[in-house]
C-alpha cells in the first residue's frame, strides 16, 4: 500500500462505503514557550476547523512519553497509545489516514507509531489540511464506536543510540535535521550543536516541493541514493527528537526505501555527554 494519499484520493475514500479513520496530529515545533510565549494549540486550531469525521489526536501528549533522559519525546507506552488510538476508533480492519497542518512531520509520527505497532493499513495525507480543498466542521469530534486495535511492536524498524552509532558505521545513518544544526552553526534546543559520528546530512524539507507535497517517488529515490541508500545497505535516520525523522523515513518508503528511526534522536544523544559529537559537513 502507499503510504501517502492525495486529497481527490481521501474525499472520494470518505464518500465510499468503508471509509477510513482519519486523525488530525495539529502540532508545531516552536521554540516560542522557551521564550516566555504560548505554544502552538494544537487542539484549539482542530476545533477551529477540521476534515469532517477527523478525531484529533496531541502529538505531545499521545505520540510521545515524557520528555527526559531518552529525549523530547520518547516513545508512548505501548498499552497508553494503545487506548489512544482505540478511543479513537482505530481498528486493524480498517485503513488509517492522518494529516496535520501541512508540514507533514506530525501525521508521519503518527504513520511510524501505527505502522511500528503493527497496523496494517495507514497513509498520510500528502500536503495536509492545506491540500485540502473540500468543507471544514469546527468542534470537538468523536467517533461513533470505539475501535479494537491493539499495539504489537517489533524491534526491526526502532533504533536505540547505539545501534544509530553502529549503523553510522555499517550502514547509513540520515539525519534529518536542517544542515546547520548538522553542522553544529546552530542549536536553538538542544544541549550542544553537531551529528553523530558517520550521519550522513539529508534535511527532510528537501523531500517536498514548495506546496509541501512530497516530491515523485522518482526524484525521491534519486536523491537518496546519491547519499548513499543503495539498497545493499540499512538505512536509519534520526533528527531532533523523533519527528522530523520519521517524515523522512516516510519519504524513503515513498521512495521505496525501508528505513528505521531512532526515536531519542539528538536530544537523547546530545544529552548523554559521553556521547561524541562531530561538528561540520563531513560525516565524521
Amino acid at each position: 500500500m502507499n503510504a501517502i494519499i492525495s486529497a481527490s484520493e481521501l474525499a472520494s475514500d470518505l464518500a465510499g462505503e468503508n471509509p477510513p479513520v482519519l486523525l488530525d496530529i495539529r502540532w508545531q515545533l516552536s521554540t516560542a514557550k522557551a521564550a516566555g510565549a504560548p505554544a502552538f494549540d494544537g487542539r484549539a486550531e482542530y476545533e477551529k476547523g477540521h476534515v469532517p469525521g477527523a478525531v484529533f489526536v496531541d502529538l505531545d501528549a499521545d505520540l510521545a512519553g515524557p520528555a527526559g533522559s531518552a529525549g523530547r519525546h520518547p516513545l508512548p507506552d505501548v498499552e497508553r497509545f494503545g487506548s489512544v488510538m482505540r478511543a479513537a476508533g482505530v481498528s486493524a480492519d480498517r485503513d488509517v489516514v492522518v494529516y496535520d497542518g501541512g508540514q507533514g512531520w506530525a501525521a508521519a509520527r503518527a504513520w511510524w507509531l501505527l505502522r511500528w505497532t503493527g497496523h496494517p493499513s495507514v497513509r498520510v495525507l500528502d500536503g495536509g489540511l492545506a491540500a485540502w480543498s473540500g468543507p471544514l466542521e469546527a468542534g470537538d469530534e468523536r467517533p461513533e464506536a470505539e475501535g479494537s486495535f491493539v499495539p504489537e511492536t517489533n524491534t526491526t524498524d526502532l533504533l536505540d543510540a547505539d545501534a544509530a552509532a553502529a549503523l553510522a558505521r555499517s550502514g547509513l545513518l540520515l539525519d534529518a535535521r536542517a544542515a546547520e544544526r548538522y553542522r553544529g552553526d546552530v542549536e536553538p534546543i538542544d544541549r550542544v550543536g553537531g551529528h553523530i559520528p558517520g550521519a550522513v546530512s539529508a534535511p527532510t524539507t528537501e523531500n517536498v516541493t514548495q506546496d509541501g507535497t512530497f516530491r515523485p517517488a522518482a526524484d525521491l529515490a534519486e536523491r537518496f541514493n546519491s547519499l548513499g541508500a543503495s539498497g545493499a545497505s540499512e538505512v536509519g535516520v534520526y533528527c531532533g527528537s523523533g519527528v522530523s525523522g520519521a517524515h523522512e523515513v516516510l519519504a524513503l518508503a515513498v521512495a521505496g526505501i525501508p528505513a528505521s528511526l531512532y526515536v531519542g534522536s539528538w536530544s537523547e544523544w546530545s544529552s548523554d555527554e559521553s556521547r561524541p559529537v562531530a561538528k561540520g559537513p563531513d560525516p565524521q
